[in-house]
């Protein structure tokens, strides 16, 4: 993806706009698209900037986050359920996560869980 272009070429483009000239006009005289010159009109007239907003980062996160209690709830009623359980669950409440996304949710919170084979009986002692 390219880069965001420069607030000060926004701001001109803006100012022209201001000052008289047409949003298409102001986009020739600069050399950008007519669809930006519209959208920075816009963003300046309801923000009152043209600063650009900030690229990146997880934009899908907050779907399942909204069901953190649910999901750590149901993580403490079966402490040894496998991603896959978890997802079934979910599924039954209407909730649709994949078996990745709860990996996520799980790592973003340190939360792991090793499943190991049980230890054979002693032969010595009874085990609990």
């Amino acid at each position: 993806m390219a880069n965001a272009l420069s607030v000060d070429l926004r701001e001109r483009v803006v100012a022209a706009v201001s000052d008289g000239l047409s949003r298409r006009a102001a986009a020739a005289r600069f050399g950008v698209s007519v669809s930006s010159a519209v959208r920075w009109v816009e963003l300046a007239r309801n923000s009152g900037g043209v600063t650009p907003k900030p690229r990146g980062g997880d934009q899908r996160s907050a779907r399942i986050e909204a069901h953190a209690p649910l999901i750590l709830g149901m993580m403490e009623k079966t402490p040894d359920v496998t991603l896959g359980e978890l997802r079934a669950a979910l599924a039954e409440q209407g909730i649709g996560a994949g078996v990745a996304t709860l990996w996520r949710f799980f790592e973003r919170r340190r939360i792991t869980l090793k499943k190991r084979p049980r230890m054979p009986a002693s032969r010595i002692a009874p085990t609990s």
